[in-house]
């Protein structure tokens, strides 16, 4: 994506998850596609870099933990290549598109011999101060035995965008408390000068 500071607007469009049906001897893969929707209360050219491998750090908790293998230091940039851990399995990321100002980001990763995943971001201006954010996931199983996992994470995609809407809240908060301290200024620019270079 927990603040009582914003009054926010969530719409989140969940289409049917699309499964193949599993029998005892399945071998269809199962490919699942999940589209949602929130929106952030920031302009598009400070929310855009929230969507970005290290701009999502702040406000996705312990959980999101990339390591990346190119570039070093770490940076969001096109074509950068990262690992995240979950548990005994390593996913291998590639951001495959990486445009702030056309507020487009999309990433592709895979766990071997289990599946791939692509994710979809779209940024879109709805309003001087607000940005709507839809995201699309896209889940193929790349052996039967990944079926219905692939179905699983299905279920719990079509859940993100509260999750991510909220998440992306938690750093809101704390970059308008401390722009304030260090600018010495309330109101609705914190926001913007705030969260610039995220």
């Amino acid at each position: 994506m927990k603040s009582a500071y914003f009054a926010l607007t969530l719409a989140i469009c969940v289409p049917p998850i699309a499964v193949a049906q599993s029998s005892p001897s399945e071998t269809t893969l199962v490919h699942v596609s999940i589209a949602f929707s929130l929106t952030v209360p920031a302009p598009l050219a400070q929310a855009a870099p929230l969507f970005g491998p290290e701009g999502e750090r702040p406000w996705s908790g312990g959980n999101w933990d990339p390591h990346f293998l190119f570039p070093t230091p770490a940076k969001d940039v096109e074509g950068a290549v990262f690992t995240v851990q979950h548990g005994e399995h390593r996913s291998v990321w590639v951001n495959t598109r990486f445009d702030l100002e056309a507020g487009r980001m999309q990433y592709v990763y895979f766990l071997p011999d289990l599946f791939v995943c692509s994710i979809d971001v779209a940024l879109h201006v709805a309003d001087a101060t607000h940005t709507k954010v839809d995201v699309t996931y896209a889940r193929t199983a790349l052996r039967p035995e990944a079926n219905e996992h692939m179905r699983a994470q299905g279920r719990e995609d079509s859940e993100q965008g509260k999750d991510w809407e909220m998440r992306s809240l938690r750093i809101l908060p704390a970059r308008r408390t401390a722009t304030q301290r260090s600018i010495g200024t309330v109101g609705t620019g914190w926001l913007l000068r705030g969260m610039h270079g995220l």
